[in-house]
């Protein structure tokens, strides 16, 4: 099989649906001119392999046209080009969801009409009218608020119509669409919420919304939060250039926003047509919606909308294989990625931990804060949570009582930065030397290496690991102190830790929410933005370029040390894929997709970052599959049993944490075959 005809390549097959907004040409009440624009965005659509087009509102009249609304040759020229856009939807890949003035039963309505492979599908109008400022609608049009059960005759077919209404897929689980329209969404209860509550993933809003200052934020505040309470996709397209400009203006905004985030946007006051298409990942959204308990009682408090809706089913014939994938995937989904407010969300970060430090502290009455450091990423940022939780407590910072401990394995540069640390910090600063006490103790276990053999096993690292931790914990009871856990997240995640009496255990984990990149961007981000002196900001920068090791066996002969993530696998794909799967609850094969199409070259898939140098490095999808494989065995299966006996700590980002009191419960016991057979059956081992 080719890989363009694999299963795995078709973002199809992983629940993602092309949606677009689109700003076509438009003149003036021209209806077969703008029947024309409509089309020629539904090719140019069709060529992109889009699944879902969404038009303006009354995009097929023109919206500001006043008493032209209520002029018959004009709505019998609507129905007219309707069935020419029918008609040229046979051979179009889109569902094309356009704006039109619609005739019933004496009234006129302001319509939404979903077309797809030379079908109607149904009819939906408009329910809350503005007729204030600027705003006449009551004059034309009808309310379509209390339409329900109903049908309309379009060009001789009947057409379901009503407020009632949703379109789903039936060979795309998922792709379930309701519509709004415009005013809609500014009402206190938006019928696109009670869409959503009934099932839909994807909400429109074909909008007109002259622009006037401000205005533009607002619509973004309104479609985010509609997304993020709707717990689905929200798709706004407004009027742009071509619209009669005798009292209003029109900027032609559209924008898709999924659970909150925004993920494409249209340059405004474009005077050529333009669609702006993303990738709806409907999996996610679904996944969110099992997890949210208050979403499904929202829909059982809303007397269960699903029941009072009609589906209106299609066969949806979209482009299969290899179209690739059009979306922002944020290759550090732990890490700040919004430019201008990055001091705001690093200063959270860090006071998150501050905060829950000082807490903690003062609950405890002592007298200091024990801390190992060894030069590396984790106990760093650790001391530097510290420090500030001394500073914010008005106590001197020889509170902190710190030690370095040097093992087999320690490299005289992790123990220089570990002293710079300590000295800038002005901690109370001490060294142990663990190698007497651990030979000590390989002696009495009859290990190899007492007898001069060089076996560094599991053993040979434990003893080093349980020994520092041991200390920590002595020295704490001597001092009248607790000790401040250094290990992070992403430890935790693949049991990179050491059990019961060792780097597992303290009495209180401070980094135990922070993933290792996040670390390392705070790290970053404190030396760029000088949040300490020059001497301090040296010392960080060094850590930050030495290689993450555990330093537990000595360096070989060559030089070169124990590296961690040649072990492991490279912390950003871990801290990805854990991201996807504790959050998400996404399978191994969906992970593996987003990653695929996120690293599979230097500058796919970035969203803005504030450190380039951090996303300089590129995967194929043979490594994806190796470091995830690896990553699905170690935290499903070898792992959870140290997450179970962790100790406090607070979470820190929204992408989740692992302790057994809050976002992760999880049997130790447990095995990975699931998993594993995802990875395994639905992943092609090469690309």
């Amino acid at each position: 099989m080719s890989k363009s005809a694999h299963p795995f390549f078709d973002m199809h097959t992983h629940g993602f649906v092309r949606v677009a907004t689109s700003t076509p040409r438009v003149r003036t009440a021209d209806v077969q001119y703008n029947a024309q624009g409509i089309l020629e965005q539904a090719r140019a659509a069709h060529d992109r392999h889009v699944d879902l087009l969404l038009y303006p509102e009354l995009s097929l009249s023109s919206y500001a046209i006043d008493d032209l609304h209520l002029q018959t040759a004009l709505l019998e020229r609507v129905e007219h080009e309707i069935e020419t856009i029918r008609a040229a939807s046979e051979q179009l890949t889109p569902v094309l969801v356009i704006g039109a003035p619609l005739r019933r039963n004496g009234r006129i309505y302001n319509c939404a009409l979903a077309i797809a492979r030379g079908e109607i599908l149904g009819v939906v109008p408009k329910s809350y009218l503005p007729n204030y400022r600027e705003f006449y609608e009551k004059r034309y049009f009808a309310r379509g608020n209390t339409c329900q059960d109903l049908w309309i005759g379009v060009n001789g077919l009947d057409v379901p119509f009503g407020t009632d209404l949703l379109f789903a897929a039936e060979n795309l689980p998922g792709f379930t669409f309701g519509i709004e329209i415009c005013e809609d969404f500014w009402a206190a209860i938006p019928p696109g919420t009670l869409a959503a509550l009934a099932g839909a993933t994807i909400v429109l809003n074909l909008s007109a919304s002259n622009i006037v200052i401000g205005k533009s934020d607002e619509r973004h505040m309104l479609c985010r939060a509609s997304s993020a309470r709707g717990v689905c996709a929200y798709v706004y397209s407004a009027s742009g250039y071509g619209e009669s400009t005798t009292d209003l203006s029109w900027d032609g905004q559209g924008m898709v926003y999924e659970l909150g985030d925004l993920l494409v946007e249209s340059v405004r006051f474009e005077r050529e047509p333009e669609l702006s298409i993303v990738d709806i990942d409907t999996r996610r959204i679904l996944s969110d919606r099992m997890r949210m308990g208050t979403f499904n009682d929202a829909a059982e408090d809303a007397g269960r909308p699903e029941d009072s809706y009609r589906t209106i089913g299609f066969d949806h014939q979209y482009h299969k294989g290899d179209i690739g994938l059009v979306r922002p995937i944020r290759r550090f989904p732990f890490v700040p990625n919004r430019q201008d407010k990055l001091d705001e969300d690093c200063f959270e970060a860090f006071n998150i931990q501050v905060d829950a430090l000082t807490r903690r502290f003062e609950a405890t009455s002592g007298n200091s804060m024990v801390i190992g450091i060894s030069g590396g990423l984790d106990s760093t940022h650790a001391l530097i949570v510290a420090a500030k939780a001394c500073d914010t407590l008005g106590l001197p910072r020889s509170t902190i009582r710190a030690y370095t401990m040097p093992g087999f394995g320690t490299s005289d540069r992790t123990k220089a930065n570990a002293w710079k640390l300590m000295e800038a910090f002005g901690v109370t600063a001490e060294e142990i030397d663990i190698r007497p006490a651990a030979r000590q103790m390989l002696g009495d276990m009859q290990h190899p290496f007492a007898h001069g053999e060089p076996v560094h096993d599991v053993t040979f690292e434990n003893v080093q690991a349980g020994l520092r931790t041991d200390y920590l914990f002595r020295l704490a009871g001597h001092h009248n102190g607790f000790v401040i856990g250094t290990g992070d997240l992403s430890e935790l995640a693949l049991g990179w830790c050491t059990y019961g009496v060792g780097d597992q255990m303290s009495h209180y984990a401070v980094n135990a929410g922070v993933p290792k990149t996040l670390i390392q961007y705070l790290i970053r981000w404190a030396t760029r933005t000088d949040q300490f002196d020059p001497a301090v900001d040296a010392a960080l920068e060094d850590v930050l370029g030495t290689e993450i090791s555990p330093e537990l066996v000595p360096a070989a002969a060559d030089g070169s040390i124990q590296s961690t993530e040649s072990i492991i696998g490279p912390y950003e794909l871990n801290d990805f894929f854990l991201h996807h799967v504790i959050r998400w609850g996404q399978s191994p094969s969906h992970v593996a997709f987003l990653a695929w199409h996120a690293w599979r070259d230097v500058d796919a898939g970035l969203w803005p970052h504030a450190f380039p140098e951090d996303a300089k490095n590129a995967y194929d999808l043979a490594t994806i599959r190796r470091w995830l494989d690896n990553f699905v065995r170690r935290f499903f299966a070898f792992s959870q049993f140290k997450r179970s006996a962790l100790p406090n700590g607070p979470k820190v980002s929204a992408g989740g944490a692992l302790s057994p009191r809050g976002d992760w419960r999880a049997p130790s016991d447990a095995v990975a075959d699931v998993w594993l057979a995802d990875l395994r059956d639905k992943v092609p081992p090469n690309d």
